[in-house]
């Protein structure tokens, strides 16, 4: 397990399942989600075998709380490019409606900064999300994620285009969390 100050990062197990598709499939998150539709089952079965099992372009994690282990998200790196030592940042934090708070989506964001450059090696990590969410903005501001671009009327949601919005954070510009 991967351990930060109050989270910890695991292995994302088949019995977490049930628990991550209930709240990925809540409309409040869903607004913020590339796949917008909400999920089965069985659809959260093929995105275990085939991302986290199989892909070795993905690391996903639980993320639970360290004092008692109980499961409260998912993150992970995504579409990660081996040669270009880059890879898509992915978080939330489902327990008690939170999505991205200033403590634990902090917490484990900062954990999985350290594994991505420390132990994966990778030199760029990077995120879109859509310009409607502010509590990721916050967020990756926090984390000295640089807002690097924006594009315009990528996302329908709730009757309307939003727009995209790029981060990024370079090895070179982050601090090393484990210790700090």
């Amino acid at each position: 397990m991967l351990k930060g100050k109050i989270t910890g990062l695991r292995a994302v197990e088949r019995t977490d399942l049930p628990r991550l598709l209930e709240w990925r499939n809540q409309p409040e998150y869903r607004i913020f989600f590339r796949e917008y539709r909400e999920l089965g089952i069985e659809n959260q079965e093929r995105w275990y075998i085939s991302k986290v099992l199989e892909d070795e372009h993905t690391r996903m994690f639980s993320i639970v709380e360290s004092e008692t282990g109980e499961l409260i998200g998912a993150c992970g790196l995504c579409y990660i490019d081996w040669l270009n030592r880059c890879a898509d940042f992915s978080i939330y934090i489902g327990r008690d409606n939170l999505y991205i708070d200033d403590d634990y989506a902090v917490d484990a964001g900062k954990t999985l900064i350290d594994y991505g450059f420390q132990e994966l090696n990778l030199h760029r990590l990077w995120s879109e999300i859509y310009d409607i969410d502010e509590k990721k903005k916050k967020m990756f501001e926090q984390l000295g994620f640089v807002h690097e671009a924006t594009h315009e009327s990528t996302h329908w949601t709730e009757g309307r285009w939003v727009n995209s919005w790029y981060y990024r954070l370079l090895s070179s510009e982050s601090h090393a969390f484990k210790n700090g």
